[in-house]
């Protein structure tokens, strides 16, 4: 990290959205069980950021016109951030169109949130920093031009009116705000958006970035006749007094923030043919596809824009939302690279105050853009779920940040995927990084860590049996010193459940004792280590997902080699991390489950399945990636990593044939007698985690393994 005498603040922020959806309001923080938890403000407050974006919500608070308003969370939180001495920069309305009694497009919209600022103002009138409305010309877009949120309108006066009322609102805030607090500060923000596009498209790309500052060109008074963009509002409805309204009562924000993505960035490409029929679009002059800048050309990234916004507004800059949305060396990788830009350009004389982390609890649906409720979650500096608040890899760099402390991270060595030459082919390798080191090169599980490592740009080294004898301390640790992994992922295993009955010595010398030296080595070289598990260390007599905290008791060999070797590797390697993981199936393989029932019903072959036992099938690469960041996090100890949902083998088998086009009557459900199974199974062993950890569901899983499966 850069030297912290160029250094911003460090703010931190909550995604707490309460958007509208047809008649459905959407609330993040509810989504995520934020209200009826005590601890989550506290363990933000010990992150060492200066400044919070707090949530004070109309439509949580009023939602009733007039209602009697309940400020006590609210007040809780606040409390509690004055207590540990961190300004919160408190929002009204965050992407939402009101309460169910106005819209966007209500001509008393302004009016109607003021009077709420000024209720809030009276509650707590020490607050100094306020964020009346975020984004709005983003909100204006996605509500008014392309109709995604309420009131689902899709033209450019819609687009233009719901702005203008959203500005008026964050004025006349800001006048009720000042009569109670005159000290109160205006934090405005907006995306930092900046567009490219194909040279027939140019006037097109130079409207839109006009178009962007429209926030703070308003607010600041400077949309009149002269405006390049005057006309376009006078030509779409808006009238002059409107406009007039904001050269009268020019509201120059405080600090100017601005949020940025890697979607910040967009190019309207003329060349349509390379695009599905469904992203087509165009102006009614040029049809064009709007993507993702960072899909045709590099980023011109977080300093140039910053640079252009500090001229632009002439005002001080802060960034108040850095978040990506990706695996998690992607989202250390994207904070590093924005935090050191704006030390960089501090250090070069931009007033640039701070950098805001979010979303620090996470976000829930925005894969969707919010117009779907499927709770799709996203951890940020914490993950919150099941009811655990776990830091993550995010939240230990935010608080050396805070802490003026180094912080490093080998997976940092490597750029993000956004600066690669060919962005969304598999990653680089360069062999000058600290690798990740993959034992066990002809697995399933070795190849997909191998495939997805080099999909998300981690360097690795994978290892045959070959390559390095597990059992010989001496060999391990020559490898160690060989390649200095920053991490061991240990895939082997003897996998055989029935053959280790009559096999127990060679089982135990993988599963165990094998297990159990490259955890011992890998801890004397400063090594991360993580080692599989399994089901079948549990005995089957419960009818309820077993958790991590749950007793063992194999029933068979296989079983009793993973429960010993889950032992030994914890005594050898305390900050060892162990997964037990159930039935995995995935697409790269041939011999798993659910292939393997395919491959029979095609071939109209006999298809014997046990009828007996009921699991928790895993997606291997949910399996892979989960595991991939839980080892950038530094956990340690044993976690269940396994889909969620308990399912019979049987019942297993007939979602596959029925998602494959197949008659289930060409399934053949046995006994374990029948089959002539040697090692004894328990008849339940679906897993679950007590730890937070939670994949998609079963029934996800199967869907994504149908359409990523290799023929």
């Amino acid at each position: 990290m850069k030297n912290r005498i160029s250094a911003p603040e460090i703010w931190g922020g909550i995604e707490a959205t309460i958007n509208r959806v047809g008649d459905t309001f959407n609330d993040q923080l509810r989504s995520g069980d934020v209200y009826t938890r005590e601890t989550l403000i506290p363990e933000l407050a010990r992150s060492g950021i200066s400044a919070l974006r707090f949530p004070v919500l109309w439509e949580k608070h009023e939602p009733v016109e007039g209602c009697c308003i309940d400020w006590s969370w609210s007040g809780k939180q606040l409390n509690i951030l004055e207590e540990k001495k961190i300004k919160p920069i408190v929002g009204l309305l965050h992407h939402g169109s009101g309460p169910a009694f106005t819209n966007l497009s209500d001509a008393g919209f302004p009016r109607k949130l003021a009077a709420y600022a000024e209720k809030v103002a009276q509650r707590f009138p020490w607050i100094e920093y306020y964020t009346p409305v975020n984004e709005p010309l983003t909100t204006a877009r996605f509500s008014g031009l392309y109709g995604l949120w309420y009131p689902h309108k899709s033209d450019d006066r819609s687009f233009l009116q719901m702005l203008i009322n959203q500005l008026k609102a964050v004025v006349l805030c800001m006048e009720a705000i000042r009569k109670i607090n005159p000290d109160a500060k205006l934090v405005q923000t907006e995306d930092l958006a900046k567009c490219f596009g194909s040279s027939e498209l140019q006037y097109q790309v130079d409207f839109e970035n006009q178009r962007r500052w429209l926030t703070y060109d308003l607010l600041c008074g400077r949309v009149d006749w002269s405006h390049k963009l005057y006309n376009y509002f006078i030509k779409h409805g808006i009238s002059k007094e409107d406009l007039r309204f904001f050269i009268q009562h020019p509201c120059v924000p405080d600090v100017c923030g601005f949020n940025y993505y890697v979607t910040s960035e967009r190019f309207l490409d003329a060349d349509i043919d390379r695009y599905p029929s469904c992203m087509h679009g165009g102006n009614g002059r040029h049809r064009y596809v709007d993507v993702e800048a960072v899909r045709v050309q590099p980023l011109q990234g977080i300093k140039q824009l910053l640079s252009e916004a500090a001229q632009q507004v002439q005002a001080p800059l802060a960034v108040t939302e850095v978040h990506l949305g990706c695996t998690r060396e992607e989202q250390l990788r994207w904070l590093k690279e924005t935090y050191d830009s704006c030390c960089e350009l501090r250090a070069e004389g931009t007033d640039i105050r701070a950098v805001t982390v979010w979303s620090m609890l996470g976000s829930f649906d925005w894969d969707s853009l919010l117009t779907r409720r499927r709770l799709n979650y996203e951890s940020g500096c914490y993950d919150i779920r099941n009811g655990k608040t776990r830091k993550t890899a995010i939240g230990k760099m935010v608080h050396a940040i805070a802490a003026n402390q180094p912080f490093h991270h080998p997976v940092l060595e490597e750029k993000g995927w956004w600066h690669r030459e060919h962005v969304g082919t598999q990653g680089v390798r360069n062999d000058a990084h600290t690798p990740l080191l993959i034992i066990g090169k002809s697995g399933t599980l070795a190849q997909a860590f191998a495939r997805l490592c080099a999909a998300r740009g981690l360097h690795f080294v994978s290892l045959s049996r070959e390559d390095i004898d597990i059992n010989n301390e001496q060999d391990v640790a020559a490898v160690l010193r060989r390649y200095r992994p920053w991490a061991v992922v240990n895939t082997s295993g003897y996998v055989n459940v029935d053959a280790a009955e009559t096999d127990a010595e060679n089982c135990y010398r993988i599963n165990t004792y094998g297990a159990a030296t490259l955890a011992r080595v890998a801890g004397e070289h400063d090594a991360r280590y993580v080692s599989f598990s399994s089901d079948l260390v549990f005995s089957g007599q419960k009818k309820d997902p077993y958790t991590e905290t749950d007793a063992v008791h194999p029933l068979n060999v296989y079983g009793n080699s993973k429960a010993a070797g889950e032992t030994l590797v914890s005594r050898e390697n305390a900050d060892s991390l162990v997964i037990r993981t159930s039935a995995f199936f995935g697409p790269w393989d041939q011999y798993n489950f659910a292939t393997q029932v395919l491959q029979k019903l095609q071939r109209n072959d006999c298809c014997p399945v046990i009828a007996e036992g009921t699991v928790s099938p895993t997606y291997v690469p949910d399996l892979v990636h989960t595991s991939l960041d839980l080892l950038i996090d530094g956990e340690k100890g044993v976690w269940h990593v396994s889909n969620e949902g308990g399912i019979s083998w049987s019942d297993f088998a007939r979602e596959i044939a029925f998602r494959g086009g197949h008659k289930s009557d060409g399934l053949t459900f046995c006994t374990a007698e029948d089959m002539n199974l040697k090692a004894a199974r328990p008849l339940y062993s679906a897993l679950k985690s007590d730890k937070g950890i939670v994949l998609p569901k079963l029934e996800d899983a199967i869907e994504r393994y149908f359409k990523e499966k290799i023929a």
